[in-house]
């Protein structure tokens, strides 16, 4: 399964958001030091969902880290998120 589509799977499933939004940015990188030939290396998520109102920035990031699980995250280079509840 292509990293995006992961990516998507195990946010919905975690956080069942009102929106999500996940851009593989990877070709806008390609070439930069740790950006695999290959590509899927660089993503942006937009997502909004309930679970995020009551947490602070850093909870929300740290709640989609683990939702996305440590070896998915390691397979990834950069991820930018923006997050709201």
């Amino acid at each position: 399964m292509p990293v995006i589509d992961e990516i998507r799977t195990r946010l919905d499933a975690a956080f069942d958001p009102r929106a999500l939004d996940v851009r593989d940015d990877s070709a806008q990188h390609a070439g930069h030091s740790g950006a695999p030939a290959g590509g899927e290396s660089h993503f942006s998520v937009t997502i909004r969902a309930d679970a995020f109102g009551e947490m602070s920035r850093l909870q929300r990031h740290r709640a989609i880290h683990a939702a996305l699980g440590p070896e998915l995250v390691a397979r990834i280079h950069a991820l930018a998120l923006d997050v709201d509840g």
